[in-house]
């Protein structure tokens, strides 16, 4: 039996032997990339179009995470005056409605403007610092960051079969 190659460039193997801190971040920059990939060449009507029963899209998935991010990152870890965490049925569905003018380039954009602000907050807190979340009282930035790998590649996955679904194209990465 053939083994299957590893990419030896891929940020968790080269974070495979470092810290904690090291592992979890290597992981969820690797599910965010993979993400983005998966919506990397598509035209605005093809990240838009629904292919499941739901109103998921590539699109819709890439705000739901910008969101989530700015989410669990600078509103619970270093909010503005007047930030909340969103809690409701209602927060979590407008997550992945598209407003008018949203392009796949400007949601693709503010994920990744997103993400560069929750490296810059989660940077500064220990991964023993623990705040609270409206809905789960007490967290700690350890917790914070196996959830939002979690749910960064539970995402991947949906766009991975959306991008399936889209044009025939596959890939793990």
């Amino acid at each position: 039996m053939a083994e299957i190659p590893i990419d030896p460039t891929l940020a968790p193997v080269l974070a495979r032997t470092g810290d904690e801190r090291a592992v979890l971040e290597a992981f969820l920059d690797f599910h965010r990339s993979v993400v983005l990939r998966k919506v990397r060449g598509l035209t605005d009507a093809a990240a838009t179009r629904r292919l499941v029963p739901s109103a998921t899209t590539l699109a819709g998935l890439v705000k739901h995470l910008a969101i989530i991010e700015r989410n669990w990152f600078p509103i619970l870890l270093a909010p503005a005056p007047g930030e909340r965490f969103p809690t409701t049925e209602e927060d979590a569905a407008e997550s992945f409605a598209l407003a008018e003018g949203e392009t796949l380039e400007s949601l693709v954009e503010a994920y990744e403007a997103a993400c560069a602000r929750s490296r810059e907050v989660v940077a500064r807190f220990p991964l023993d610092h623990v705040v609270g979340q409206p809905q789960l009282g007490e967290v700690s930035v350890r917790w914070i960051l196996v959830h939002m790998i979690e749910e960064t590649a539970r995402h991947a996955g949906h766009a991975d079969i959306l991008r399936e679904l889209t044009d025939g194209e596959t890939g793990a990465v």
